[in-house]
């Protein structure tokens, strides 16, 4: 099993039922196009499964959690986690994206640190349809694409 998740919402806001609004409220995905690392656990995936017509998950690795903590993480105040100062308990991004990959803090529990990564959308656009899961040749639901998609968000 895997340590953590990363979770792309792709739908938007419209249209969607409360208790779907419910859920991504409760994982931090308030917004289309936003991203988060939720630790794996089996009330985590249960929520995944709940709302997978909106979002897309994968497994998080470390170096793309590291990738996304550089170029899209951003601390209380809205600035920049790249060049600022590390949240309390951390010395590097690495030492941070090791322990959000690994699950053994989520980034709601990292102090001065979004609980979410604003991505735009993909450069070339979607290379498959964003109304169906990845069984049907989409992108929604458990995708082991998805990696390869979030680095094209970050731009």
């Amino acid at each position: 099993m895997a340590g953590a998740y990363l979770v792309v919402r792709i739908k938007g806001q419209a249209d969607v039922p409360h208790w779907a609004a419910r859920t991504l409220e409760l994982l931090r995905l308030e917004k289309k196009f936003r991203a988060t690392i939720v630790p794996a656990r089996d009330n985590t995936l249960g929520m995944l499964n709940r709302v997978k017509h909106y979002v897309a998950w994968t497994e998080a690795s470390a170096d793309l959690t590291r990738e996304l903590l550089d170029a899209r993480g951003h601390t209380s105040g809205y600035r920049r986690l790249a060049g600022g100062p590390m949240p309390e308990g951390y010395s590097s991004t690495a030492e941070l994206a090791e322990s959000l990959a690994s699950g053994a803090v989520s980034m709601g529990r990292v102090k001065g640190l979004k609980p979410w990564f604003a991505l735009a959308p993909p450069r070339h656009g979607f290379r498959r349809s964003t109304k169906k899961m990845r069984g049907q040749n989409g992108i929604l639901g458990p995708n082991p694409d998805l990696a390869e998609l979030v680095r094209r968000m970050m731009g």
